[in-house]
């Protein structure tokens, strides 16, 4: 693994702030490693992410970014080494609804019997809580996550009958709708119009900056990435960079839900855009 030799042991230095919960790991990786049809994929990975940090993974293909992701949500099993989620070790760690997961749009099975409300419903119960009761606040974080995706007036439709661009926003809507304290975005954008790509940058810059949630996310968008994680990666581990950015605004939102931030996305892309 080839790493800053000021950072030998970590994704960054931790931040000089001394406020609460800033120094917190949220995702701490010990030496992973993973091989595919006897290809290493990634070897000896060491890195740590902090609460509010804002992680950027680029790399080129095959480089291993989407097996990283994967693994960090329990999808795959490094072949060596550790991972922990908020502490506690990934085969052990239970409370899923804090982590909201976005994954490439061509990993989606398209035969899913599912309508759109029902996969964005689905946000808001955690593994423990799936059969639990639908409340009316759950059918208002719905709404307002369909509502700015842009994806109500096709709420009743099976979600294997979009396009792929409809289909990316159903899975965002999903992933905000439970207020996670980790998003995790692989190609978040892929599919979708520039104006409401413009728009949610815009809302998970804010989110990062007012909002106590951590981001890992994976894009080519370099233009973005660039402006808001710095031109200098952080680490480089093989093929792998990783930019990172810590926020701990002292003045938060005074909502501590997201809602104001999707119907915010929603108004700042206005009109809606042709369906692709």
């Amino acid at each position: 693994m080839n790493a800053n030799t000021s950072n030998p042991t970590g994704l960054h230095a931790i931040p000089p702030f001394t406020g609460p919960h800033c120094h917190d790991s949220i995702i701490s990786i010990e030496d992973v490693s993973f091989r595919y049809n006897n290809r290493n994929v990634i070897e000896h990975l060491t890195f740590n992410v902090y609460q509010r940090d804002f992680v950027g993974l680029i790399g080129s293909n095959g480089a291993g970014k989407t097996t990283l992701l994967r693994m960090i949500v329990s999808q795959l099993q490094p072949d060596h080494g550790s991972i922990q989620l908020f502490g506690q070790p990934i085969a052990q760690f239970k409370d899923w609804e804090r982590i909201g997961y976005v994954p490439q749009k061509n990993a989606f099975n398209p035969l899913f019997p599912a309508t759109v409300r029902e996969v964005v419903l689905s946000g808001v119960y955690g593994k423990k809580k799936l059969f639990r009761r639908t409340t009316k606040q759950d059918m208002q974080k719905c709404e307002d996550a369909m509502h700015a995706m842009r994806i109500e007036d096709i709420a009743d439709r099976r979600i294997g009958q979009l396009s792929g661009g409809q289909q990316q926003r159903v899975f965002l809507a999903r992933a905000l709708i439970n207020n996670p304290d980790l998003l995790i975005l692989d190609e978040p954008t892929v599919g979708i119009d520039s104006e409401t790509q413009a728009g949610f940058f815009h809302m998970i810059r804010h989110m990062h900056q007012h909002h106590n949630i951590t981001f890992l996310m994976v894009s080519h968008d370099m233009e973005m990435m660039y402006a808001y994680l710095g031109q200098e990666p952080a680490m480089t581990s093989g093929k792998l960079k990783f930019y990172v950015k810590h926020t701990h605004e002292l003045e938060n939102c005074k909502e501590t839900n997201l809602a104001h931030s999707l119907r915010d996305l929603r108004a700042r892309t206005e009109p809606a855009p042709v369906w692709q």
